[in-house]
């Protein structure tokens, strides 16, 4: 089975990054526009109360990052130890990774649903939703939060498809769940008069038909890696491997949800119901910058896991450059395209004339720094990649917990909430210094290398640029 990835060692690199990354960044636009869908069509649903109505699925976004990110990092560990197995031709070891992300995420799908489920209200309290707010956020929630399972195995596959070398496949279930989603979403919305609620029940139902095709893909063994029964069984080694590799990504979803805690709680003392819907709606659409960011990056992970497993280290530095000067312009062509369509795209989800006057003054602050993101993105999945766990795990929490949260502590008390706005360019800035200060010195390892063939275990160790 290992044959069906020896391409990824072969390949001319170029032409490989652009195949994995094209369909995976097709397939992270039309998430982007899974996650707008819901807020576009509530806006237009609740009219006068529509400012409420969006902040209260703003409100909710980050408890549903919360859900995914335990997808991510089953996906993100799962993908480093089976690209890099498939490189290394330890197929036994492969298998038993699939069948433990299996049976991880049924057991963490229940495991956060019942803490979020019971103290639902008091969460969303935390978390800054003002007595306007919550019961749209907690209407919403509460069935995202039952359909969880399909959340985080849908992420979770995806991701394990991908190391594969299948990014197609990961691509045609997302399209799926979104084209599904945006049929269902004005039926229940508005044909069943249900409001927040059916947004959500239409994005769980969508999310189980695109996990349920990834789930026949496994099961059939059409893929790389088959699916065996009997690797179900925990293997805590694996499980603490997965975890390990895992853990920068899932602080840096988890981390988002945790700012925004502090994010919205300065927005409600500085700007009310407006200042809150008018972030949940940047962030959203930002999201089409950054999430494509993201689909660069697990279309480089492959590549890099399974040249590492086959010691071809030169091929690891051509990716990463390509795949730094891919993000770098994607993040730049984004942030113009923005700044020229800010009011048509505000418009979109509602004409309230405060909530667009705050939205284009936001827009020009907090997205400035989006260029600089892609360094920071590739960075951490090349060390994800390498099974390298300390710098992703340093890297990840860098741009949101190092940087971002002290910033929105302090900013607001002296500009108010253009403080709120300018924290986010601030933390991308210094997580960029960051980032390639952390890149250079492993880069350096792999220029090294990348000449000599046949390099011992001992010298393996060396491309960690000294932070295992």
């Amino acid at each position: 089975m290992e044959e069906k990835s020896e391409f990824l060692g072969k390949e001319s690199v170029k032409k490989l990054l652009f195949k994995l990354s094209t369909p995976v960044i097709i397939g992270m636009i039309v998430q982007a526009l899974y996650n707008v869908v819901d807020t576009l069509f509530v806006g237009r649903a609740y009219g006068a109360e529509s400012v409420q109505a969006i902040g209260g699925l703003s409100i909710a976004f980050p408890i549903q990052m919360i859900i995914m990110a335990f997808g991510i990092v089953l996906g993100t560990g799962g993908s480093s130890i089976i690209s890099r197995a498939l490189g290394a031709k330890e197929n036994e070891k492969a298998e038993r990774t699939l069948g433990n992300v299996f049976s991880l995420s049924l057991f963490l799908s229940i495991l956060i649903a019942v803490p979020f489920l019971l103290y639902l209200g008091p969460i969303l309290e935390i978390f800054g939703a003002t007595p306007g707010i919550l019961p749209y956020a907690s209407e919403y929630l509460e069935y995202i939060i039952e359909g969880g399972i399909f959340f985080v195995f849908g992420v979770a596959v995806q991701h394990i498809v991908r190391a594969e070398g299948n990014a197609r496949l990961a691509m045609n279930a997302m399209l799926i769940g979104a084209g599904i989603n945006i049929l269902l979403d004005p039926l229940f919305i508005f044909g069943f008069e249900m409001g927040v609620k059916g947004a959500a029940i239409a994005t769980v139902i969508s999310q189980a038909v695109s996990s349920g095709w990834l789930l026949h893909y496994c099961l059939k063994g059409k893929g790389a890696v088959n699916f065996k029964s009997g690797n179900l069984k925990p293997d805590l080694k694996i499980i603490k491997e997965i975890g390990a590799i895992g853990l920068g990504s899932f602080v840096m979803q988890a981390s988002s949800s945790l700012m925004m805690i502090f994010v919205y709680n300065a927005l409600a003392n500085h700007g009310g119901d407006v200042a809150i819907a008018v972030f949940g709606i940047v962030i959203k659409v930002n999201s089409f910058i950054f999430l494509p960011l993201l689909g660069m990056s697990f279309g480089l992970q492959p590549i890099i896991g399974f040249n590492y497993g086959a010691k071809k280290f030169e091929r690891i530095v051509e990716a990463v450059k390509l795949a730094l000067i891919a993000t770098t312009s994607f993040g730049l062509l984004g942030l113009l395209t923005i700044y020229l369509f800010t009011e048509q795209l505000l418009v979109l989800f509602s004409a309230d004339p405060e909530y667009l006057a705050v939205g284009k003054h936001a827009v020009m602050i907090m997205l400035m720094g989006m260029p600089l993101i892609g360094l920071n993105v590739v960075t951490v999945t090349l060390f994800q990649a390498l099974g390298q766990a300390k710098p992703s795990f340093l890297l990840s929490l860098s741009r949101q917990l190092l940087f971002l949260i002290p910033l929105v502590l302090i900013l607001p008390n002296y500009y108010g909430l253009d403080g709120v706005w300018a924290a986010y360019p601030t933390s991308d800035l210094l997580s960029f210094i960051l980032s390639a200060f952390m890149l250079f010195r492993v880069y350096r390892t792999f220029k090294k290398h990348a000449a000599h063939s046949g390099i011992g275990a001992g010298k393996e160790m060396a491309v960690s640029g000294g932070f295992e």
